[in-house]
């Protein structure tokens, strides 16, 4: 094929190979030993050191373990799985007096709530620490103090 003006258009792009110059007839980039042929060992792992033992295949043993997210206990019952029984319940709550409760006794008592008044924050759960137990076994799981 050829162009009006009498200069040959090749067929095709040259390849990679004739682009960069590399030996088409060799296309190997490091010498690969023929037949019968035995390596040099250029290239080639070393064998172990004498005395060394050789490298073992053990079988790898998969353990699955399943982390439970840190729980935040506050003045409603939660649903977990409780760690000592190992069950899945809903809390148990329960109410004692904490330093919230003590504290509104003695500010009301300052401000003359003397005759008795000043005894009903003792009554009040929202001002008491709440105590998370286990329904099932009786574990005390968790605490929430107010102050």
């Amino acid at each position: 094929m050829s162009t009006p003006s009498g200069v040959p258009v090749p067929s095709a792009p040259p390849s990679y190979e004739e682009t960069i110059g590399i030996n088409v007839s060799h296309p190997h980039a490091y010498p690969v030993p023929e037949h019968g042929q035995k390596p040099d060992g250029k290239g080639m792992n070393p064998p172990p050191y004498m005395g060394q033992p050789a490298p073992v295949n053990n079988p790898v043993t998969v353990q699955t373990v399943y982390v439970q997210q840190p729980v935040v206990f506050y003045d409603r019952p939660v649903q977990m799985c409780c760690p000592s029984c190992n069950q899945m319940i809903t809390t148990r709550l329960s109410y004692d007096s904490g330093a919230l409760t003590w504290l509104s006794c003695g500010g009301l008592c300052l401000l003359g709530c003397i005759a008795g008044c000043c005894l009903i924050p003792f009554c009040i759960d929202a001002l008491k620490d709440v105590d998370h137990t286990c329904p099932k076994c009786g574990a005390l799981i968790g605490s929430y103090k107010r102050l």
